[in-house]
């Protein structure tokens, strides 16, 4: 795991059901003390971070009873979440587990730590670029969705950024400069 040592920040922990459980118990151990122990002996700090996990349990349940109420599938989703998960992670869990309703700004987020992550790779084989502020909300339009929450957000920034990038190289240039939206083409542009 790595760590950065800012005093606040986002850990997210993507399809929680999947991970080993050394890296549930680092996920327990972060929700009980706030901190984790390394074995060189260093603690880090947790404190002033938000903690993020998505799953993908109970998904295809709710693909099958769609058109039931939103109650209805949220009592299916924690159902089978408490039958997933170990007893220890799921009383842990105070929010309700249901990724569809994540608010406008927990949108921003996530497709700005995925986003970021794609600029990092690009920056580390020498393509610099910067956002520009409408990047975010134009990228969240696109893809998010009503029923899958985030799921087609990665594929929507790869495809989107991979064409923007593909489209400077092909013109012999280097992708470099501001990432920015074309709305008329629905598509993003590098300046």
């Amino acid at each position: 795991m790595a760590y950065d040592k800012s005093p606040c920040g986002t850990l997210l922990f993507d399809e929680i059901e999947k991970a080993h459980s050394r890296v549930l118990d680092v996920f327990l151990q972060i929700l009980d003390a706030a901190r984790v122990t390394m074995a060189s002996g260093d603690t880090l700090d947790f404190s002033k971070h938000y903690i993020v996990l998505t799953s993908n349990i109970g998904a295809a349940e709710i693909l099958h009873i769609q058109q039931s109420t939103q109650a209805t599938m949220e009592r299916h989703v924690l159902t089978r979440a408490q039958q997933s998960l170990r007893p220890e992670m799921f009383a842990h869990i105070t929010e309700k587990l249901v990724s569809n309703r994540l608010s406008y700004d927990n949108q921003l987020e996530i497709a700005g730590l995925m986003l970021a992550n794609e600029l990092k790779f690009l920056r580390e084989n020498g393509h610099s670029l910067a956002p520009t502020a409408s990047v975010l909300t134009f990228l969240v339009r696109r893809g998010f969705h009503p029923k899958l929450g985030a799921r087609p957000l990665r594929d929507v920034i790869e495809k989107l950024l991979g064409d923007a990038v593909a489209e400077i190289l092909l013109n012999a240039e280097n992708p470099r400069g501001a990432l920015d939206v074309c709305e008329p083409r629905g598509r993003l542009i590098v300046r």
